[in-house]
């Protein structure tokens, strides 16, 4: 690594957090500001993606010069423009690349374009500036669910993924069918703690032939059919208890894929990443987890778990130092995987 001191502005905006933060050397936060939407979003129940682009377009000018202001630098004084260029939704990405582009242009600096996945692996490296790949690294958020090897800097093997609904998607559906509202994961995880884990017991489903892969769709469905169930015999619908349970089942999985992951790996270091990273009840377990298997336990805190552009600036430092340099049809790509350059 250069030993100057290398600051990146990164821009976030895959999905309803419009964000701006300015980080050093890939591990030193000098600013980093989040414009959140729930607001805008939680009269429809989830993210209305034309709303949340327009949103964006309001916003992003205001968190730039936000984010430069309390970092105390200048644009020119940077020395790239990192920016989400996927996955995520289109309308949102793009109003990201487009700016980032803009400022690139204009100020004569380097374009980097950033992996979101990649961006939540690398908030670890700013929570704990000590981490360094490899290691394992479970990924859960709204849209995502990856069981992943970091081998190095940019270098993955996906071990496992989703084959059906995220476990952030499944947390929002449960919340939305026992009446918590929106944001799901957070309200579940609320009610959770006033209620009985061990009240119901939920399916925790395996992928036929894919160990490592997940699938929370059948687990919604038990859920919404035993709700169906209750109502039908006019029985009383205790929504605490089906979400400690439903909680409890998706930890279950999650815990179970990390265990076997360690063991077949030998990992020394094991991180979580994602929104739903900043549930307790899975930081405890896998920390749990980890303490019982000797391994090394990382996760970011609650704000780097959210969508956040300091991630970004993480991810882009290293793509930055590795060479890469984007040109003007870097483009938004919705399903971009992880690993892939576009």
């Amino acid at each position: 690594m250069s030993e100057k001191q290398i600051r990146i502005l990164a821009i976030e905006s895959s999905c309803d957090e419009t964000a701006a933060a300015v980080v050093e050397n890939g591990r030193c936060i000098k600013s980093n500001i989040i414009s959140t939407q729930i607001p805008d979003h939680a009269l429809y129940g989830g993210v209305v993606p034309e709303i949340a682009s327009r949103k964006h377009i309001e916003r992003i000018d205001n968190v730039i010069e936000m984010a430069l202001t309390e970092a105390g630098v200048k644009l020119g004084e940077l020395d790239a423009i990192a920016c989400t260029y996927g996955p995520g939704l289109v309308g949102a990405l793009l109003v990201g690349v487009a700016e980032a582009k803009a400022l690139s242009w204009a100020a004569g600096l380097p374009l980097v374009g950033v992996h979101h996945i990649e961006g939540h692996i690398a908030a670890n490296y700013i929570e704990d500036p000590s981490l360094e790949p490899p290691f394992l690294c479970l990924v859960v958020s709204g849209g995502h669910t990856h069981l992943v090897r970091v081998i190095d800097y940019g270098k993955y093997e996906i071990l496992g993924r989703t084959v059906d609904d995220a476990a952030g998607e499944a947390f929002d559906k449960v919340a939305r069918a026992i009446g918590l509202g929106y944001p799901g994961g957070p309200l579940v995880e609320k009610a959770a703690k006033s209620g009985d884990a061990s009240a119901v017991s939920f399916p925790r489903a395996k992928v036929e032939g894919s160990p490592y892969d997940f699938s929370f769709s059948g687990l919604k469905s038990a859920v919404l059919n035993y709700i169906n169930g209750l109502k039908m015999k006019e029985q009383e619908v205790n929504p605490n208890d089906i979400a400690a349970s439903f909680q409890e089942a998706v930890v279950g999985v999650l815990c179970d894929h990390a265990a076997m992951a360690m063991e077949e790996f030998g990992a020394k270091d094991f991180a979580l990443a994602g929104g739903v990273a900043s549930n307790s009840a899975l930081r405890s377990a896998v920390q749990e987890l980890c303490v019982q298997k000797g391994v090394r336990f990382h996760c970011p805190s609650p704000i780097l778990c959210t969508d956040n552009a300091a991630m970004i600036g993480a991810a882009g430092y290293y793509e930055y130092i590795a060479g890469r340099r984007d040109k003007w049809d870097l483009n938004a790509v919705p399903g971009l995987a992880l690993g892939e350059r576009v």
